[in-house]
């Protein structure tokens, strides 16, 4: 036991101080208001949050993530689905194309945001001269407020291909081949093999993908600051870049812990319901 503690204990505290100590203070700040420096003043108690469901930003804002995630989450796990069903085949070369679909998960979103800003530039963006070379006119990528959600998920969903096809693709070759031989036999044609037998057996797989998206696209930051940073007019302003605005630029860290408190227990409810309404359809072997 005293052995297994003291490996342990290099992880154990690397948590402790990246984590859970930021997890404590963040919810005893909650309770207070804070001075410019995030020093706890006076005793708030409710009162911050009081103020984050009244507040003219914290509702619009939460809007948006919900209208982000719909954009992100399904189209992600339908592309990395067909990817990773398209290279699990044993055939000369495939792991070229595998590494290649793989490789956006070695892109920091910094890295990323940065080449998509330049794709989305309205003069020299690539896609702009592709539009005009089709003879359509530009389009303000990111500062049209119409499209540059749509703008900042594109660039998500790209970011967030490479690890969702690489868990996919493994979940996929997990699957025994006997089975395909059997539906084969039995007459069932490609999309049926998919929707009888693949998607079934990947249902563990594609509900832990699912999880993980909707925590990430509620945890989106890097490419809206380097991007849009909430605009135009608010309408990239995630939640968590609205904490970002009312902790650091604002200084006001308590209304923001408060803020983030409550993005804890939304983004909770939100997994507890997805166990909830897909315990049913996963099928583990």
């Amino acid at each position: 036991m005293a052995s297994g503690i003291g490996y342990l204990s290099p992880a154990l505290l690397i948590l402790g101080v990246f984590l859970f100590y930021p997890l404590v203070k963040t919810g005893y700040l909650s309770a207070f208001v804070t001075n410019v420096r995030g020093d706890a003043v006076n005793l708030a108690g409710l009162e911050n949050y009081w103020n984050v469901f009244t507040s003219s930003t914290f509702l619009p804002s939460m809007r948006v993530t919900l209208l982000f995630t719909l954009m992100t989450v399904p189209c992600t796990i339908v592309i990395a689905l067909l990817l990773a069903v398209m290279t699990n085949r044993r055939l000369r070369g495939i792991t070229v194309f595998r590494t290649t679909y793989a490789s956006t998960m070695a892109v920091s979103a910094a890295a990323a945001a940065v080449m998509f800003r330049a794709l989305f530039h309205p003069s020299s963006g690539a896609f702009n001269k592709i539009l005009d070379l089709v003879g359509l006119p530009g389009v303000g990528w990111l500062t049209d407020p119409a499209v540059a959600l749509i703008s900042v998920a594109l660039t998500t969903i790209w970011m967030s291909l490479g690890f969702n096809f690489l868990v996919l693709l493994g979940g996929l070759q997990s699957i025994p081949d006997e089975l395909y031989e059997s539906a084969m036999i039995d007459g069932a044609g490609s999309w049926r093999r998919l929707v009888n037998v693949t998607i079934p057996l990947l249902s563990p797989v594609l509900l832990f993908v699912g999880i993980v998206l909707v925590i990430d696209s509620f945890q989106s930051f890097g490419q809206i600051d380097i991007l849009t940073q909430g605009g135009p007019a608010g309408a990239t302003n995630l939640i968590v870049y609205e904490i970002y605005q009312n902790a650091f630029p604002r200084n006001q860290v308590g209304f923001a812990s408060a803020q983030a408190v409550v993005l804890f227990v939304i983004v909770l409810v939100l997994t507890a319901l997805q166990f909830k309404f897909s315990e049913k359809k996963v099928h583990y072997q």
